[in-house]
């Protein structure tokens, strides 16, 4: 069963959502591997969030942050040193389960095996999850790791979210290549929260830290051909 890859390019954060959501809705027997950008600095969050809760949309604003609703659950990611990816898995693929965490385990263990051949040491897959640092933090994907989440010690490499429907399950990944600036989410998250601190000490970026543009866009374009190929090989 080959898998299929569709690449949309630059999009806003809402457009790539929506084009999510039409292919989980017309998804067929293939498995699909959605790859795109974003056109500017963007955060998503789960379709049952509400931003203003969480984030200064007036400073969102300000930095030019698009904000998305993804039409999967989950946190607060944001889009502006990472690298996203969506995948797609119908219900008559082999590997797919009616087990919510089994297709978790199934993406992440691909993303597992992505990272270490990119670090060249090994990641783990978080066994049981960890207490929040706040309620706040609960509701920020890179604040708090989740089971089955990629880890390299006790920090975070990738967060994810799911949304099944009789058809099949879409996957949303986003592996941290690179920490957003933090000036920016100083800016963003409202204050009296440990979000950031959360973030800082659970978040594992692939280049060490901050990162320059064209270094970032070297460790995507490794971190997209590395993925790619451990779906293909674990998919078809």
């Amino acid at each position: 069963m080959a898998l299929k890859i569709i690449d949309t390019g630059k999009r806003s954060a809402q457009e790539n959502m929506d084009i999510d959501a039409g292919l989980l809705k017309d998804l067929g027997d293939e498995p699909i591997l959605h790859i795109y950008e974003w056109d500017g600095p963007s955060a998503t969050h789960g379709h049952f969030i509400k931003p203003a809760d969480y984030l200064d949309l007036t400073a969102a604003q300000n930095n030019t942050l698009q904000l998305g609703r993804r039409p999967t659950g989950g946190g607060i990611i944001f889009h502006v040193s990472d690298w996203a990816f969506s995948i797609l898995i119908p219900s008559s693929h082999p590997k797919f389960s009616l087990n919510t965490l089994d297709n978790y385990h199934l993406i992440n263990t691909c993303v597992q095996d992505a990272v270490k051949v990119f670090l060249g040491s090994d990641a783990n897959l978080l066994p049981s999850e960890p207490i929040p640092l706040d309620e706040s933090c609960r509701n920020f994907c890179m604040a708090k790791p989740t089971k089955y989440d990629v880890m390299l010690g006790s920090q975070k490499i990738a967060g994810s979210a799911q949304r099944r429907v009789r058809g099949g399950f879409l996957h949303q990944g986003s592996i941290c290549v690179a920490h957003p600036p933090k000036v920016l989410l100083e800016d963003v998250l409202l204050p009296g929260t440990q979000v950031l601190t959360a973030m800082e000490q659970n978040t594992f970026s692939l280049l060490g830290g901050e990162a320059s543009r064209s270094a970032l866009a070297e460790a995507r374009n490794q971190v997209k051909n590395l993925l790619t190929h451990q779906f293909e090989t674990q998919l078809a």
